[in-house]
């Protein structure tokens, strides 16, 4: 091969690399992104359900959400650092509007709302997390290895209280 179409492949496999890393970059922001504000939002919701939940059911997974989404965040911070992204300090306008939505409720209204988006959230946080969970070497697949056990914990929570609910 000719020095010439040597040093273009060279180039070429360096761009193609560092395209991959980029497009990776963006993906581990994406993802930290979503968690920390999904963190955020299950804080608030959290504290919301042990203030107007009715069933002592509600109110205790309304603490643990609070508990553990405060710890998954702690985490999710760390490694925003660690990827010296600037983290989202707030959640989403949707879930800030599901808070709206909730925060006018009382009692049994409260809690058929509130389970019904926690299964709802919950099931997609998993699928999320499963599919970033797959990737290895990767502080961002680590932290989200570490926290999809809770994540299912919740989901199998919220469903156990839904059934609940309909019985």
């Amino acid at each position: 091969m000719s020095r010439r179409l040597i040093a273009g492949l060279t180039v070429a496999a360096a761009l193609t690399g560092s395209s991959y890393a980029l497009a990776q970059d963006r993906a581990d922001h994406a993802f930290l992104t979503k968690a920390i504000e999904g963190n955020l939002a299950e804080v608030a919701v959290g504290k919301l359900a042990q203030e107007k939940g009715n069933s002592d059911g509600v109110k205790n997974f309304g603490h643990q959400l609070e508990t553990d989404h405060s710890a998954a965040n702690q985490k999710a911070m760390s490694v925003a650092n660690t990827l010296k992204m600037t983290p989202p300090t707030e959640p989403t306008k949707a879930q800030r509007e599901t808070y709206q939505k909730l925060s006018k409720l009382s009692g049994a209204a409260f809690d058929r709302e509130f389970v019904k988006d926690m299964v709802t959230d919950h099931k997609k946080d998993v699928a999320e997390y499963e599919r970033e969970a797959k990737r290895q070497n990767d502080p961002v697949a680590s932290y989200a290895n570490e926290t999809l056990p809770t994540l299912k914990n919740h989901l199998q929570t919220a469903e156990s209280l839904s059934t609940a609910k309909t019985q």
